[in-house]
């Protein structure tokens, strides 16, 4: 029993503090973060032998199944449900797929060399041109095209690892 205990208190020491954060951006209630955040660990140990991938990304798709699971069982509570403001359900499911997104794509981003994330960052996130890039980065034009080319199909093998699905 203590074997189980220590690689559930080592997913909470390696994971805990990020995926609390996580919940926190869409929850905004402590409690239910530490309730979704606990729930998580859990049902991730429980499915520790069959995860293939990347565990931080599973724990935030757990996450994530966890919280719009929660949404939907406080939707069916008919008294919980008059009195929340008229907001579309599909907000929440959304917000958080969002999040999910920018976490896993940090993460491969992380996973790239240096000149090629330098390159995707300026190009997709800053939306430099390619000529703007070459300048911002002090190389040329052409291996700016090339390392874009090269880190697109980096990471698009990156994202297959961790099991993000296109």
């Amino acid at each position: 029993m203590a074997l189980d205990e220590d690689v559930v208190a080592a997913i909470y020491r390696d994971h805990g503090t990020a995926l609390r954060r996580f919940v926190l951006s869409v929850a905004r209630d402590p409690q239910l973060a530490d309730d979704v955040v606990q729930e998580t660990v859990l049902r991730v140990w429980q499915q520790a032998p069959r995860i293939t991938g990347s565990l931080r990304s599973y724990l935030f798709r757990t996450a994530r199944n966890i919280m719009i699971d929660n949404y939907r069982k406080a939707q069916r509570r008919p008294h919980e449900a008059a009195e929340r403001e008229g907001g579309d359900p599909a907000d929440p499911a959304e917000r958080v797929d969002d999040l999910l997104n920018k976490v896993l794509m940090e993460e491969a981003l992380l996973r790239l060399s240096r000149e090629h994330r330098e390159v995707l960052v300026a190009l997709h996130y800053r939306r430099y041109t390619v000529q703007e890039a070459s300048v911002q980065l002090n190389i040329p034009s052409g291996t700016v095209k090339s390392r874009a080319f090269y880190a697109v199909r980096a990471l698009r093998t990156i994202l297959d690892e961790m099991g993000v699905r296109r």
